[in-house]
């Protein structure tokens, strides 16, 4: 929808803007279900996913069509998937969806390998494991906020190499600290916190690029970013799974190589722009 109305440094801007709506979701989550445990127990909450999920399908058919009738696509799904191949085939959308896709991977690890990290490893109480998560989360919506206001003056493709080259960096940082134990628990928290912010200038950023090349493919492009991006956190999740070993070391691998990744992903974005 918002590649319907609005394009590029526009279109990062009011995606940037529902990111950082979205990221009220999670930092309230958490305080909402514990008052409703403890006010009208377990069931309730499934009652109230209940609810949301018939508010959300309301919503969902009654929401106006944005794409203009003459660019809607009604081919066949065989079709469908045929664009898809061709869509993989573009050096620049897939250094665009690349950066959000190692991304995602170390946001997962983070999601899985946090709670393991804070409350075992370094004997974080669980009460307080939720004020640190939603620490990050404020991070998400100050960086998404930065990047409403810059983007139309420096550039989505600037603002985008930036966070990718401070998520390599931080992400080296969580590796050497899950390792050594430098700085102690600290030592985790603070570049954790550093990469997981990179959220509001990586994703929204990256999706812009990869639809603007393709404004008659937008959904296609959505879906396909949208599924790599998705695809990438859980086999990022998994592999802090698979590799554990009782310290936050593999946690510490996947974002440090998914922080290096990024960075390169956007090399691949200017490789293209150079032969084009």
């Amino acid at each position: 929808m918002v590649r319907d109305l609005y394009e590029g440094a526009r279109a990062a801007r009011m995606l940037s803007i529902l990111i950082t709506v979205m990221s009220i979701a999670p930092l309230l989550g958490p305080l909402l279900g514990g008052q409703i445990l403890a006010t009208a127990g377990w069931r309730a909450i499934f009652w109230l996913l209940v609810a949301v999920g018939f508010g959300t399908l309301v919503l969902v058919a009654t929401l106006p069509e944005t794409l203009p009738e003459r660019n809607r696509n009604r081919d066949l799904l065989v079709r469908a998937l045929v664009r898809y191949g061709e869509l993989l085939g573009r050096q620049r959308l897939l250094g665009y969806a690349g950066v959000g896709a190692f991304f995602y991977a170390g946001a997962f690890a983070f999601i899985a390998g946090s709670p393991f990290a804070y409350i075992t490893y370094h004997q974080v109480p669980a009460s307080l494991y939720g004020a640190l998560f939603g620490l990050a989360i404020l991070g998400i919506m100050a960086l998404n906020m930065l990047n409403v206001r810059l983007v139309t003056r420096i550039g989505s493709d600037r603002l985008l190499r930036l966070g990718a080259a401070i998520a390599a960096a931080s992400g080296l940082v969580v590796a050497i600290s899950s390792r050594t134990d430098a700085g102690g628990l600290w030592g985790l928290v603070v570049p954790l916190f550093v990469f997981i912010s990179l959220n509001g200038l990586i994703v929204a950023n990256s999706i812009t690029g990869a639809m603007a090349d393709f404004p008659q493919r937008a959904g296609a492009v959505s879906a396909l970013v949208g599924a790599i991006h998705y695809g990438s956190g859980m086999i990022g999740s998994a592999f802090v799974g698979w590799f554990a070993d009782g310290t936050p070391w593999p946690m510490g691998l996947v974002i440090a190589i998914s922080g290096v990744g990024c960075f390169a992903c956007t090399l691949l974005v200017r490789g293209a722009d150079k032969r084009t």
